[in-house]
């Protein structure tokens, strides 16, 4: 799956309002400032995460923005999604029978990609704002490896 700037600006333009916001508002200019993040294009993001709720505009003097939710209900996942970014591992359609081959059908690893991308998105959806901003987000892969690394097997 590769993830776009567009999902990668969003998350850690939320991560930046997470950590310095709270209560007051937070000028989109101090969050691109920050995060190096052209503020033409936060502008376009935050619209989008406003539509869904996702953050709240103030206006005026001292506005800004803030979370729609607290940091540890606002799933990485739902801001993907947020700013139209699908997260998927495959060339093919989503629920579609159609595969990405010419003939209309499926790659002999459909089923792989198809499987990454919803462990993806499982992923996505089990990590929090507060998490990433808590630090709690590396070292998760070790609750499913403990001290080893994953190891492949070699052809023989």
């Amino acid at each position: 799956m590769r993830l776009s700037t567009k999902g990668r600006y969003a998350v850690m333009a939320m991560v930046d309002l997470a950590l310095n916001g709270g209560e007051t508002p937070i000028v989109l200019a101090d969050i691109a400032e920050r995060q190096q993040i052209s503020l033409s294009y936060l502008e376009q993001l935050f619209a989008k995460l406003r539509r869904v709720g996702l953050v709240q505009s103030v206006r005026g003097p001292g506005g800004g923005y803030l979370l729609g939710f607290p940091a540890r209900e606002t799933r990485i996942a739902d801001v993907i999604l947020a700013v139209d970014e699908p997260m998927r591992a495959t060339r093919c359609r989503p629920d579609t029978a159609q595969g990405c081959l010419a003939d209309r059908s499926r790659c002999l690893t459909h089923d792989l990609w198809e499987e990454l991308g919803k462990q993806i998105q499982l992923y996505l959806n089990s990590v929090s704002l507060a998490d990433v901003c808590e630090r709690r987000v590396l070292g998760t892969s070790q609750l499913f490896f403990g001290d080893q690394a994953p190891t492949t097997v070699a052809a023989q």
